[in-house]
């Protein structure tokens, strides 16, 4: 039996945490004008966006190289293809008055390591999604871009759109980031392109960090299995260092307001424009990640240690799964770009989100996330101390041998200036 779309009901939103809110202005309302597609809608975000204007009675077309797990409303239809897929794309768009964009790879785990399929897909692929707008004359197009385009290590507080430029595209140490950086410059340049007939093509951009709520597929349960693997018994980074979340619901929010902010009853506002979109609050990752640790019945990480330690053992394992991919698949507990997120603050402002979208996030508890997911879930009972203590023991002899060899015999010396900073 499916499950029912993520966040897709009042008691769904109720069940996520969603606190007593005040009455906030320009509520998300019905956006197009005949039909919308949504690319990659068989994610987790995509498919929350589809279902939530199909509930407005906007036909959704979503698409994706896999079917949603989710059950699809009667408003919805799906296509499955490929955005590398310009046939496929030149007959799904036909008569939509808006895409979504949100299709993507690699962004985290193992995935952050294929560079191949990164670009094609990333780049190749928005490069197909803008050039089918243009000839089958649909007028909107908002890009789902990441903080990344923007954050490559260094410190950012309270950055805005303005005063914070795109990260050197060739300073990124992964291909999500710079991919993801060169698509949304793409979008935002394709702002003002004519359409044959008639017309322009506007686009924005929105800039969400990660993403959490019911159902969510990626962060949480990702880290729920590091943990009950005890694979999570270090902290590391500066304690006060911060980052930003964003609900589902408030991103969905959000891209419903961007759509209507390309038109003309709304003065076409947000085009070629770009939007940083957040919960509106900065935390610490581990603080904020307490609620899960607690849930499963686990304790908080306590052993501090160095970050250097911890990026330098990232990158083995990185060079490791590279190595060792055409034999087996080792997937690197954390990379490098993970650890500089942890570690480093990177927090942004979303006034011009606020101002020119009247983008209004509600409030939510990730607390409220992890106790859906518990209930969603099998726990694992509790090991004894005695075998706590042997699993901590042996994953500290496993970090400082893989920390031997980043310093011995993968010549890692690149590394240092970075490491030398942290």
């Amino acid at each position: 039996m499916k499950s029912n779309p993520p966040g897709s009901s009042p008691e769904a939103c109720k069940a996520a945490g969603q606190a007593p809110q005040q009455k906030t202005q320009a509520k998300p309302t019905k956006v197009a004008r005949q039909k919308v597609l949504v690319t990659g809608g068989g994610g987790y975000l995509g498919f929350s966006l589809g279902s939530h204007l199909a509930k407005s009675g906007t036909p959704v077309i979503l698409l994706d190289r896999r079917r949603p797990q989710w059950e699809l409303s009667p408003e919805t239809e799906f296509i499955q293809a490929d955005i590398r897929d310009e046939e496929a794309l030149y007959r799904a768009f036909k008569g939509v008055d808006c895409v979504f964009h949100m299709a993507s790879y690699g962004m985290s785990g193992a995935e952050k390591l294929q560079k191949e399929q990164i670009e094609s897909i990333n780049i190749r692929g928005t490069k197909l999604v803008i050039d089918v707008c243009v000839r089958q004359r649909v007028p909107r197009l908002i890009y789902t871009s990441t903080v990344n385009v923007a954050f490559g290590g260094k410190p950012i507080e309270q950055g805005d759109e303005d005063s914070v430029p795109y990260f050197p595209l060739d300073k990124h140490i992964d291909h999500y980031s710079r991919t993801k950086a060169i698509a949304d410059q793409l979008t935002l340049m394709a702002n003002g392109t004519p359409l044959p007939g008639g017309g322009t093509l506007r686009t924005c951009v929105l800039r969400p960090p990660g993403i959490y709520g019911p159902e969510e597929q990626r962060h949480l349960p990702r880290v729920a299995g590091h943990i009950k693997k005890r694979l999570f018994m270090f902290r590391f980074g500066d304690r006060k260092a911060r980052m930003n979340w964003v609900h589902v619901h408030n991103l969905v929010q959000a891209h419903v307001l961007a759509a209507e902010a390309l038109t003309a009853a709304k003065g076409y506002v947000a085009s070629g424009q770009a939007y940083y979109i957040n919960d509106g609050e900065s935390v610490n990752l581990f603080e904020w990640m307490a609620p899960l640790f607690e849930k499963l019945g686990y304790s908080q990480p306590w052993i501090q240690v160095p970050t250097s330690w911890v990026y330098l053992t990232a990158a083995v394992m990185e060079r490791l799964h590279l190595a060792l991919r055409p034999i087996c698949c080792l997937p690197p507990l954390l990379t490098r770009s993970e650890v500089r997120s942890v570690a480093v603050t990177h927090t942004f402002q979303i006034a011009k989100a606020r101002a020119q979208l009247g983008y209004a996030p509600d409030k939510f508890r990730f607390a409220d996330a992890v106790e859906l997911y518990v209930q969603s879930t099998t726990l694992r009972p509790r090991g004894s101390t005695a075998r706590t203590l042997l699993r901590l023991l042996l994953g500290l002899l496993l970090f400082l041998g893989l920390l031997a060899l980043a310093l011995h015999f993968l010549g890692l010396q690149p590394l240092h200036a970075f490491v030398e900073r942290l």
